[in-house]
């Protein structure tokens, strides 16, 4: 049986299109203190239970609807609860940078376990590690090859370079590499001004770009702070173009003006989470990610193998 949260119910009517199935029909409000309730219409008991949320802002009131949902499941004599979650919430705060700080996304982990999750499946964490702050199996999917195949099919003739924002993604940027066809890699270096802590003053491009289609990677885009100063900081270095490709599309204030703006081709993203009309500007691609949700769902409701869907690689 699958089931949805209110965050993002297109996406998850599309998985259900895709598995032939309809989502189940169930009752959820706020009340007027913010309190959520959930009640599910239709027996449960020893069903094989997919929750899908997609955890956009407001993200905590979606985090709580979806603990609440897989609480309503296991007290209903669900017989496995699969969290869903294309998003993983608070996943940059996954370790401690400085003392007296929390590892929420380990937090994260500890709730749905606690509220009845047997599994958690979701798409292009921020850092690997996270899969094993949750007791019991996770279904890391990797939306690689859809953005990939996408960049092929439109640019598969021109030279091109891939480039990471950062140096902690270079790892990321060789995947990408590898798939595109032993592509080269550069990255971006940023110089900081110590006087002025927490902010880039400048950036470096490390590798050779004059004259390639840059296509910068990155597993999600918040404020687009970073990625518009990496696409100035290629083109200023005689790149003839970039592409930007990305998961997750956070899109929060003012994203969507800096994106527009910049000198970016192409930004491609899934729909991981919703992007409102108002945040799509015309130079945005969107992919969609169910028929990825789908199959891993089909695969795990029959004790498949999700690990194939990658070729080996997850």
């Amino acid at each position: 049986m699958l089931f949805s949260g209110r965050a993002h119910r297109e996406l998850a009517e599309e998985v259900a299109q895709h598995l032939n199935v309809t989502i189940t029909p169930q009752t959820a409000h706020t009340f007027a203190n913010g309190e959520l309730f959930v009640r599910f219409e239709e027996s449960v008991r020893g069903t094989d239970a997919f929750v899908i949320q997609s955890h956009t802002t407001p993200i905590n009131e979606w985090v709580m609807e979806q603990l609440i949902m897989v609480d309503a499941l296991k007290r209903a004599s669900a017989k496995r609860i699969t969290v869903v979650m294309p998003f993983y919430p608070y996943a940059r705060q996954d370790k401690k940078h400085k003392g007296r700080e929390p590892i929420s996304a380990r937090l994260i982990a500890d709730l749905f376990k606690t509220a009845g999750a047997d599994r958690i499946m979701t798409v292009d964490l921020h850092t690997a590690q996270i899969q094993g702050f949750f007791d019991g199996p996770v279904d890391h999917l990797f939306a690689q090859t859809l953005l990939a195949d996408h960049i092929k099919k439109t640019y598969g003739d021109a030279d091109i370079a891939v480039v990471s924002p950062d140096s902690g993604r270079v790892r990321l940027a060789e995947k990408w590499a590898a798939q595109l066809g032993d592509r080269p890699i550069a990255f971006i270096h940023k110089t900081r001004d110590p006087d002025k802590p927490n902010q880039a003053v400048a950036n470096r491009v490390v590798g050779q770009v004059e004259g390639k289609l840059c296509i910068l990677v990155d597993d999600m885009i918040d404020t687009g702070g970073t990625i518009v100063k990496a696409t100035d900081a290629l083109l200023a270095e005689g790149a003839a173009d970039v592409v930007i490709a990305t998961t997750h599309g956070i899109l929060s204030d003012p994203a969507t003006e800096r994106l527009s703006n910049c000198k970016a081709r192409e930004v491609i993203v899934t729909n991981s989470l919703p992007i409102a009309p108002e945040k799509r500007f015309p130079n945005l691609t969107v992919l969609s990610i169910a028929p990825l949700l789908a199959e891993a769902i089909q695969q795990v409701f029959e004790d498949g193998s999700v690990t194939s869907l990658f070729d080996g690689n997850a």
